[in-house]
């Protein structure tokens, strides 16, 4: 025991050993990272600052696009410190509040796609029931849930993850601090607890995934069905973003549970990590501005509304 050694700093992964490389590196994930910023605050402040998108329906999304915004934050930020630096490492409180919060902004976004779904079902199945079923108090109550829940679910992870120190390794070939990365170089019992913990955690997310896709097969039957190929569109134009969204989200999480768990740095393990860290905040404001009417429309009127400046009056 006296030999034993307890790590309490961690070292990411370097793809290059090249300094131009990685301070291009650390500018191309700066443009990636502002532009998910810039995409999901426009679309939050075009949610907030128009009347006509004060329904439920974008209330779930600007909580969506909020989630996006303080997802992409978790990670991306250090690593673009590390490849402009140069530097690797991250202290154990800094892992840890990564793991935190990127499971529990996982996890919100994961219920508030389960509430959209519902919503959009009630809103096309159900049309006559939507007002008295969708109300503000309930939409509040429900978000509220959302964040409360990922909260406690996240802190259960966390405090799991890390009740024991690390004795094995501190080399952590991710570019943040991964769950099976992290889990990997942990202790015997902590491997054990978490695959338990992870186990349920699958099983309600299969209970959630399939919720959301009976949801939609439903919504797109009753679809298919309207008469009115200008109500069929709206609907449609409501619901097919939500859908890709829901799709972009699930691939991400296939590809960050069953993708291998990589022994050394390499340039493909990165860009997997990419894939399912960077691509759905970046993605999501922009399948939202193309495939809505609603939010491409508002977007329009708050740009209009800021470019055009009132003439000033000619003073002789």
């Amino acid at each position: 025991m006296g030999n034993l050694t307890i790590f309490t700093e961690f070292l990411l992964m370097d793809i290059s050993s090249s300094w131009e490389l990685q301070i291009l590196q650390g500018l191309l994930f700066l443009l990636i990272y502002l532009g998910a910023l810039a995409g999901n605050l426009l679309t939050i402040t075009a949610i907030v600052t128009d009347p006509n998108l004060h329904s439920p329906m974008y209330f779930f999304i600007s909580n969506l696009s909020l989630i996006d915004f303080c997802c992409i934050s978790v990670s991306v930020p250090k690593l673009i410190v590390n490849s402009l630096t140069g530097s690797k490492s991250i202290s154990l409180k800094e892992c840890a509040a990564q793991i935190f919060l990127y499971i529990f902004f996982a996890s919100i976004e994961l219920a508030f796609l389960v509430l959209m779904s519902y919503d959009r079902y009630v809103a096309i199945c159900q049309p006559l029931h939507y007002g008295l079923t969708i109300t503000p108090h309930l939409c509040t109550q429900a978000a509220g849930g959302s964040w409360l829940t990922g909260l406690v679910y996240s802190a259960i992870h966390t405090g799991n993850m890390f009740r024991l120190p690390f004795t094995k390794s501190n080399v952590i070939n991710q570019y943040f601090c991964d769950v099976p990365q992290v889990m990997g170089i942990s202790s015997p019992e902590v491997q054990f607890s978490e695959s338990v913990i992870l186990a349920l955690s699958a099983c309600i997310v299969l209970a959630c995934f399939t919720y959301m896709v009976m949801s939609y097969i439903n919504i797109f039957s009753n679809v298919l069905k309207i008469h009115s190929v200008e109500a069929r569109n709206k609907a449609l134009s409501t619901c097919t973003p939500q859908l890709l969204i829901l799709l972009l989200f699930v691939i991400s999480g296939l590809i960050a549970v069953l993708g291998p768990i990589a022994n050394k740095a390499s340039l493909k393990n990165l860009l997997t990590a990419m894939f399912y860290t960077m691509l759905p905040p970046f993605i999501n404001p922009i399948i939202y501005s193309l495939r809505n009417r609603e939010i491409n429309t508002a977007l329009g009127r708050m740009f209009n509304r800021y470019l055009e400046f009132p003439s000033r009056p000619f003073i002789e």
